[in-house]
């Protein structure tokens, strides 16, 4: 039995949540750990944006809110790591319990609800960092931030996070905060892209480097506003799409009593879904534009089945909470060797 295979036994006698912050203590305080876990770091170097990436293996938003350990996901063979998603202001996120196993199907249920500490916290820690992979930051926008206000709170972030960060994504796809997900609706989506747009240039100019900006999207849309979502973001400028967030859906687990807990769920169930939301965007997009792949890769073999329906990168979360660190390199040694 392996070193992670024991922790994890120990980890999931306890609450979701609990196991999660004590993993994240333990690697903030000993980052030398994510290597020692992960074992063998796998180089197979790709350029996308205009950015060097040790391999296609990146660390999902979500799991590092606050960016207190950065340097052991680096250490554990991460192309990319993309800490948030952060707000402007700190926020307790919703009410506990808020995070649920399915351990039989390798699947979690979370309604955190952008918990974190603030845009400020993670910024300092985000400078700090000694690293070598690629830094991503996903911003959001504060729970009692009225929706149509919402873009005010994401120009806050960009324009704190733009210094630090190597590429910046947009999140209006999380199920946790509500009325977040009609920001993906056409009309609001091209206003908020607009200004993005438009900060994004402003910055550029001041910091002398151009960051890529990247929109994260719900797996629970039907193909007609996915289209939608694809001319949109090529018309304004986006840098990327990163799919898919989790999902409300329950699918095969509508007998299970957990499964009635509300919030987005992710890891095998969803896999599915997200490859066919990653064929779909490909077609839409065309062959040019940078795709990242996220939702259900639990082995080397979904890796590169989320890499031929046309994902460029990927990354992980709940695979990583099940399989462990020695994932990564799995998942990065399955792509390198179907170039």
């Amino acid at each position: 039995m392996s070193a992670y295979s024991l922790a994890r036994s120990a980890l999931f006698l306890m609450d979701a949540e609990r196991s999660h912050e004590l993993t994240l203590a333990m690697l903030s305080r000993y980052p030398q750990t994510g290597g020692l876990l992960a074992g063998a770091i796998v180089d197979d170097p790709v350029r996308l944006m205009g950015l060097d990436f040790r391999n296609r293996i990146g660390l999902a938003a979500g799991l590092d809110k606050n960016g207190e350990c950065i340097e052991a996901f680096d250490r554990m063979g991460f192309g990319f790591v993309e800490v948030g998603t952060v707000t402007p202001r700190p926020q307790p996120g919703n009410p506990r319990p808020r995070m649920f196993r399915l351990r039989s199907d390798q699947a979690l249920i979370n309604r955190l609800g952008f918990n974190n500490q603030g845009v400020d916290a993670l910024v300092t820690r985000a400078s700090r960092a000694r690293r070598r992979c690629v830094l991503g930051i996903n911003i959001g926008k504060n729970a009692d931030t009225p929706l149509e206000l919402a873009e005010y709170d994401y120009l806050a972030c960009l324009h704190k996070v733009y210094p630090v960060a190597d590429y910046i994504v947009v999140n209006i796809s999380s199920p946790n905060t509500a009325g977040l997900r009609q920001l993906q609706e056409a009309e609001r989506f091209d206003q908020l892209l607009v200004k993005l747009g438009e900060a994004r240039e402003t910055l550029a100019q001041r910091h002398g480097k151009r960051r890529p900006l990247l929109v994260k999207i719900a797996p629970d849309m039907e193909d007609q506003q996915l289209l939608e979502i694809a001319n949109a973001v090529r018309r304004h400028g986006i840098d990327g799409l990163i799919a898919t967030n989790t999902t409300i859906a329950r699918p095969g687990l509508e007998a299970l009593t957990v499964a009635a807990e509300k919030g987005g769920l992710s890891g095998a169930p969803l896999k599915p879904r997200a490859n066919q939301v990653i064929a779909s965007l490909r077609t839409s997009v065309g062959a040019d534009f940078p795709l990242i792949g996220v939702g259900g890769i639990l082995s080397g073999e979904d890796a590169l089945a989320r890499r031929q329906a046309g994902a460029d990168l990927l990354q992980i979360y709940t695979g990583l909470i099940y399989r462990g660190p020695g994932l990564v390199a799995e998942c990065a040694q399955a792509l390198a060797a179907h170039r």
